[in-house]
């Protein structure tokens, strides 16, 4: 797959061509994914699941303003996890304008990320922003294997650009469960090998979304779903992947004695066969993971 000349998207599993792009180039892993700085500059709507104040997201937004596209940020006013793909049926969802520093046009949501996606594009955005994609992330942590991809709100926001008949990517870091506490106890002073690795990882998002924009036609209900390792550096190979076949049961404590439960984190049981590699196996090698999440393949023979 190193060095193609085409992007290839389609169904776990099976591949399709959709069209030639840069040409001759050199990639690092991803299919004819090269530098952004070599193309023009393309307008975004970035979103996230952990909130509109989280760093990783901060860094994807720095990152993407560096090499020239054109940004908006529409992303919840709270940590938004686990929250899949759901909207505020039943209560009413404020917006309001804020400035995080970001150099950016953004908006505090208080709602899911979908919500954000979906109040942003037919409300927010100015008239002639001519949004191109929606991208979300970078997340907290890994959004790899089927047990996961559902769940995640920072999938979800891209998902929600792709209803609206636009690309969407989602970008998420794998962190060590140690890392991950420690990033919640304190995310203003990450470890070294996170900060790191958040860096690296933006500037690989960087360098790889507009491509994967300009290769997925609109209305085509595809997500390109980025997973980085960590650590995470600048010469990390990015490989296409598919979706791990994990089962996730138990992510519930029994009972307290007040009759509640609680959720405990697992990883869940990998049942994925030895080929195709597969997200979960490609992080946990230490290479960048790239499923193409192609909606329309849902219900085929």
């Amino acid at each position: 797959m190193e060095g193609a000349a085409f992007l290839c998207i389609g169904k776990i599993g099976r591949i399709r061509r959709i069209r030639p792009i840069l040409a001759g180039r050199a990639s690092f892993g991803l299919p004819a994914c090269s530098r952004s700085r070599l193309a023009h500059s393309v307008n975004l709507l970035l979103t996230n699941d952990d909130g509109v104040a989280s760093p990783f997201l901060h860094a994807l937004v720095r990152a993407l303003r560096a090499d020239g596209h054109t940004l908006y940020v529409a992303a919840p006013k709270s940590e938004q996890s686990w929250i899949g793909c759901a909207k505020s049926r039943r209560r009413s969802v404020a917006s309001k304008l804020v400035d995080l520093g970001l150099g950016v046009t953004t908006w505090s949501v208080d709602g899911t990320p979908s919500d954000c996606v979906s109040i942003a594009l037919a409300h927010l955005l100015p008239a002639d922003a001519a949004i191109e994609g929606v991208v979300s992330g970078i997340n907290v942590g890994r959004n790899a294997s089927l047990g996961f991809i559902l769940a995640s709100g920072t999938i979800a926001g891209a998902w929600e650009g792709a209803v609206h008949g636009l690309p969407g990517v989602a970008y998420s870091l794998d962190l060590t469960r140690e890392a991950f506490e420690a990033f919640h106890a304190d995310p203003e002073n990450p470890t070294d090998e996170v900060r790191s690795s958040l860096t690296h990882a933006a500037r690989h998002a960087a360098r790889l979304t507009p491509d994967l924009i300009r290769a997925t036609p609109r209305r085509t209900f595809v997500v390109h779903n980025v997973n980085f390792p960590l650590p995470c550096g600048p010469t990390t190979a990015v490989r296409r992947t598919v979706p791990a076949r994990v089962v996730v049961p138990g992510l519930f404590t029994p009972a307290a004695d007040d009759g509640t439960h609680r959720f405990i984190f697992n990883l869940g049981q990998d049942l994925s066969p030895a080929e195709p590699l597969t997200d979960r196996a490609a992080i946990e090698s230490g290479l960048i993971s790239h499923s193409v999440l192609d909606y329309t393949a849902l219900g085929r023979p």
